[in-house]
């Protein structure tokens, strides 16, 4: 039996559209970071109905680009990575937090 990870909810959604949409882990950080809704990607990624629009990964990296000015983020992460510096950050905190009680 594996082990399930606890990731929440609001990342389990990215990681869906990061599947079903074949985007890479750079463009779902620049979707994150321009505020995007990964549950909205469908309406924005139906270019073969609609020649005129732009595949989904080109239309990311274009709003980034008039964003941002830059290609891509500095650094970028998976979402599982994320995740993972995330918690030990919290747990890092939790720490500092019960070092201060005990020289109370």
């Amino acid at each position: 039996m594996t082990k399930k990870k606890n990731i929440p909810e609001k990342y389990k959604k990215w990681i869906d559209a990061r599947k079903k949409y074949h985007l890479s882990h750079a463009h779902i950080q620049m979707a994150q970071e321009l505020g995007m809704n990964p549950q909205k990607f469908g309406s924005l990624a139906n270019h073969k109905q609609e020649p005129w629009k732009v595949p989904l990964p080109e239309f990311i990296e274009e709003c980034y680009f008039k964003r941002f000015k830059k290609e891509r983020p500095d650094r970028v992460l998976a979402i599982e990575n994320r995740i993972k510096e995330i918690n030990r950050k919290k747990e890092k905190k939790g720490q500092e937090k019960f070092k201060g009680n005990e020289n109370t």
